[in-house]
């Protein structure tokens, strides 16, 4: 699908859009949603299972049973022949983990639709609200978690989880809608996990680290920092696995060595001290969330452009 530069859409609706157009193309592909069809964006308009329609029906509807739908898809799998994916929530990857971990264990690639992705769900609250999720899912070994910044990023999550066929992806995706980004000159770049956004720093003398709807954020303190002379890198790491894929080079050419860095995540800072190291920061939630309208909740965890670039102007100052 075409995604408008410049135009408000959740990663939940370009995934949907996504979604609908490889199920007109393959009918090989087939899943569902555990009760949340509407809200996770993988209404295709086809079909659904019935016991009385199998040929022609490619969507599930696996009701609420996240662990069960999990373990149908690595059934589906394992028989061969189609490719499953499923979706929920995902604070209730938690009644999923255990199917998932064996779709990594047998090397199954069953895609893991995850929405609803943070805090910035709102008003549902802390239930519903994901803080350490994303850190539990990338320690299972094998699995690919994408948390895209855009559309485009979506789409390209979604061409690569479709090339895997050794392993699950998990495509973790927004409720809000996110500003779409231009699209990087070298389209491929994304596809390597980590890429740099915004304005193309040559000599930055700080790096800001984005996955999801927080991109946003840092290009918006780009811009804040630039008024005060300060020149800061904004770096989009979709996927932390793909990135740590690539070679050295790349890695040290998107990360320069030597240059302060400052994660930002609406989630657990756990885990991102391997990547902005002793003399870093990070910015994240290790705490529960609250329940409150997204943009109250940005500025209460000091997710707004203005905090983040205050706390990159300080961790300058620190250096």
């Amino acid at each position: 699908p075409e995604f408008e530069t410049g135009a408000s859409l959740a990663t939940r609706k370009a995934s949907a859009a996504c979604l609908k157009a490889i199920t007109r193309e393959a009918p090989w592909f087939m899943g569902g949603s555990a009760d949340l069809s509407g809200s996770n964006g993988v209404v295709t308009g086809q079909a659904s299972l019935h016991r009385d329609r199998f040929s022609d029906a490619p969507q599930i509807n696996f009701g609420v049973r996240e662990h069960g739908m999990a373990a149908m898809c690595n059934g589906i799998s394992l028989h061969g022949g189609l490719r499953p994916y499923n979706a929920t929530f995902l604070v209730f990857h938690d009644y999923h983990r255990p199917s998932v971990r064996l779709s990594a264990l047998m090397n199954q690639p069953v895609i893991y639709i995850y929405s609803h992705d943070s805090i910035f769900l709102g008003e549902d609250g802390p239930t519903h609200q994901p803080i350490t999720t994303l850190l539990t899912l990338r320690t299972i070994p094998g699995i690919e978690v994408w948390r895209p910044a855009d559309a485009h990023e979506t789409q390209t999550a979604w061409c690569e989880s479709l090339r895997r066929q050794d392993a699950p992806t998990a495509l973790i995706l927004s409720r809000q809608g996110l500003p779409t980004m231009p699209p990087p000159t070298d389209a491929s770049l994304p596809a390597k996990g980590g890429y740099i956004v915004g304005n193309p720093v040559a000599d930055p003398e700080l790096c800001l680290l984005g996955t999801g709807s927080e991109v946003a954020t840092c290009v918006e303190a780009q811009g804040l920092l630039a008024e005060q002379g300060i020149q800061a890198r904004v770096v989009s790491l979709p996927c932390r696995e793909r990135f740590l894929e690539q070679d050295v080079s790349y890695r040290s050419a998107v990360l320069p060595s030597g240059v302060p860095r400052l994660s930002v995540e609406a989630a657990s800072t756990l885990g991102w001290e391997r990547w902005v190291g002793d003399q870093g920061d990070m910015v994240g939630i290790d705490t529960f969330g609250a329940s409150a309208p997204a943009s109250v909740l940005a500025e209460k965890f000091g997710f707004t452009g203005a905090q983040v670039a205050a706390r990159a102007a300080q961790l300058l100052q620190s250096q």
